[in-house]
Formats: C-alpha cells, structure tokens, sequence
C-alpha cells in the first residue's frame, strides 16, 4: 500500500476544522495571568495567558476591547471568555478573547461603588470643602512606600522642576493587611509635624486589590480632616479611588502629583524675564519721556536765565518809565491848559477887573447893595472904588422917582 504524504496546510486545516467543530471550544472561561501584553495602534489586544504550568496565546480585536474599562498589564490575574480556534499561518492554537475582567473585581468594585456613594452623601467629596494648592511650596510631604518606584519618580520630578523645594518622606505601607492604618497615621503625624504646605499621598499602578487601601473609608476620612492641602496620586490614569474623589486634587500617577505640587522653575525663569524685559522696556519709555521733558525744560529755563530775564525786567521799566513820563507831561500840559482857561475866565468875570472902567461896589452893613430898597435914610454907606473907599451916610433914597 502507497503512504500518503499531507502537507502542512492540509494538517493545519484538519486540526483546525476539529477546533472549529468541537462545541466545547467554542465558549471557553479561562483564569490567568496575562504576560507579554501588547495593544497595538488600532486598538487590538494582544497577550499570553497563564499559571503555573502552562500558557496560551490570546487576542481580543478593537471591537472588544473597547469595551474593557481597565488597560490590561504584564502580571495582572484576569478571567477571560473566547473561542479556542487555531491560527493557521503559525499552526498554533489561542483563544479569541470577546471579554476580559480582572480577578475578584466584581466584589470589590460593588464595595467601592458603595462607599463612594455612602460617602458622597456624608459631604466628603463636596467641592467647597477643597482647599487650594500653595503656589511656591517650600515643602512638600510625600506619603506612600520607601521602596517603591512612586518616590523616586516624585523626588526626581521635583529636583527638576522645582530644585528649591524641600522633600519630606513619610514612610507608608501601601498595599495588603495594615495598609489602610499606617497611611491613616502617617497622614495624622504630617499634619502634627506642621512641616509641609501640601502632601501628596499615593503609590504606583497595580490592580484594584493592591490600590485597595486607598478605598478604605478610614483613608478617606483622615484625607478629609487633613489641616494640609492633599493631591491624591494613586496609580495610573485609568485607576480611581476613593481617596481620589476626597483629596483636594486628584493626579493620574505619582509623577503628575508631583508636577501638580510645584511650579516649572525654567516656566518661572521665562516669567521673571519676560516680566522684566517689560519692566525695562516700560522704564525706557518713562526716562525716553523724561529725557524729552528735561530738553524742554532746559530750552525754557534758557529764556528764563535771571541775567537775561532781568534784562528784560529793566528793559520793560525803562519803556514803562518813558511812557509814564510822557503821560505825566502830558496830563500836567493839559491841567496848566486848563488852568490858564480858568484864570483867563475869572479874570474876565473878576468885578475888581470891572472897576477900572470906572464902576464901584457899595455895601451897608457887609452887604452888597443891589436894590434901592436895601438902604435906608441913616444907613452908612461904604462904596469900594478901585483905588480905595469912601464912606457916606445916606441922606436921601429916591426907587425911580419916589
């Protein structure tokens, strides 16, 4: 009888059909732990699930993994649901992923989503309660593991960004039994200390049951109490916490915490210039103004030299002098005009002047006789002449006739 050769593909298809038709593979629940994780740029999954003794192949397309609300990590226990089929360019067998959870979350994330809304309700998440962040720390407390990568990562950061500020570490358990009291009372002993203007308490990523003492409703209250402004810095950015949502801010991961708390030195260095170049242009302008003020000043301090102005003053009084003068001259020309006038009229009107011609002024007791009828037989008589007087009594008045 002739042996039959099949070729590679022949065989891969047989084995796949028998994978593709066997029900059994067709839903599998499989528990593990993922390695060698990949998420590719359009949104594919692809890792290694295993345990001790054994591994499979595992992918989980965009159109699935979209819907996971956690991104998987090399180490991390997860229960997955998917179809075992074999792929043929390799002739390998792996489980096509259509949902993936990690292990133990459905308990712990119905505790979570129960103390948080306890909590809520209990004020400890209100908006008004959060305190502002101090914009030049000149200390800063850092809660959370010695050992960890989290403190190198804050520390280096911080030398970085803003070398000035002091670090002052408060060691703390941050995973497993007795977590949750030593944060509580590393968070108590900072606040005593009264040494730090902001604290930022956290740790690295990890699953939800290695962040989970930052959950526990102790943490959360000893944050709310803290005196000290809190930036809770637990994990990565898709991980939340309690302590999250009662921190006066929260920050994705440790490294972000630290950027929160401090100021960019170099931003503050492009600040200071940018500042003081608009100061020394600003001055500029103001002694540019004041150098043009003074060129004034000067040309009218020049017109107002006291030798010139003085000058000026006398040449003024000197003009002022002559015109008075000649207003005097003239004023005393018109008077004596005036008075020539005068003189020339009471001259003309002098009754002396009348006399000459030969007329005379007769008086009985200091009066002037104008009438016949002032006198009087017996009256004495005094006539004024221009040479003289004659005395007389009046021995006869005769008024037209009579």
């Amino acid at each position: 009888m002739e042996e039959r050769y099949l070729t590679v593909t022949a065989l891969t298809k047989y084995i796949k059909y028998k994978f593709d038709h066997d029900r059994n593979l067709e839903s599998v629940l499989l528990e593990g732990e993922i390695s060698n994780f990949k998420h590719n740029s359009r949104g594919h999954f692809y890792f290694t699930i295993k345990d001790a003794n054994s591994q499979i192949s595992a992918a989980m397309f965009a159109s699935y993994a979209r819907n996971v609300g956690f991104e998987p990590e090399d180490g991390m226990k997860v229960l997955v649901k998917g179809k075992v089929s074999v792929y043929e360019p390799s002739g390998t067998y792996q489980i096509t992923v259509t949902e993936l959870k990690q292990e133990g979350i459905g308990n712990l994330y119905l505790e979570f989503e129960r103390l948080k809304k306890k909590l809520s309700e209990e004020g400890l998440f209100d908006i008004n309660h959060k305190r502002p962040l101090p914009r030049f720390p000149k200390t800063i407390g850092v809660i959370t593991s010695p050992t960890g990568a989290a403190i190198q990562d804050i520390i280096n950061t911080i030398r970085r960004r803003y070398p000035i500020c002091r670090v002052i570490l408060y060691p703390a358990i941050v995973q497993g039994d007795g977590a949750k009291d030593n944060i509580v009372k590393q968070i108590v002993k900072a606040n005593t200390d009264n040494l730090c203007d902001v604290l930022i308490v956290g740790r690295g990523g990890g699953s939800i049951e290695d962040l989970w003492a930052f959950n526990e409703e102790v943490v959360a209250h000893a944050i709310y109490d803290s005196a000290i402004p809190i930036i809770s810095a637990v994990g990565h950015e898709i991980d939340y916490t309690i302590a999250d949502f009662v921190a006066d801010i929260r920050a994705v991961t440790p490294t972000a915490g630290a950027e929160i708390a401090t100021p960019n030195i170099d931003t503050l260095k492009e600040n200071v210039n940018y500042y003081l170049d608009s100061y020394n242009r600003r001055l500029k302008y103001i002694i540019d103004n004041y150098k043009l003020l003074l060129m004034n000043l000067d040309k009218r301090l020049e017109n107002l030299r006291p030798d010139k102005l003085l000058s000026n003053k006398r040449e003024y009084l000197n003009n002022l002098k002559k015109n008075l003068d000649i207003y005097i001259k003239n004023l005393i020309d018109s008077k004596k005009h005036q008075f020539e006038i005068m003189i020339n009229t009471l001259e003309g009107n002098n009754p002396l002047r009348i006399m000459d011609k030969g007329y005379s002024i007769s008086s009985s007791n200091g009066k002037i006789i104008t009438d016949v009828k002032d006198v009087k037989v017996g009256d004495t008589l005094k006539t004024e002449m221009k040479n003289g007087y004659i005395v007389s009594n009046i021995v006869e008045v005769n008024e037209n006739g009579k």
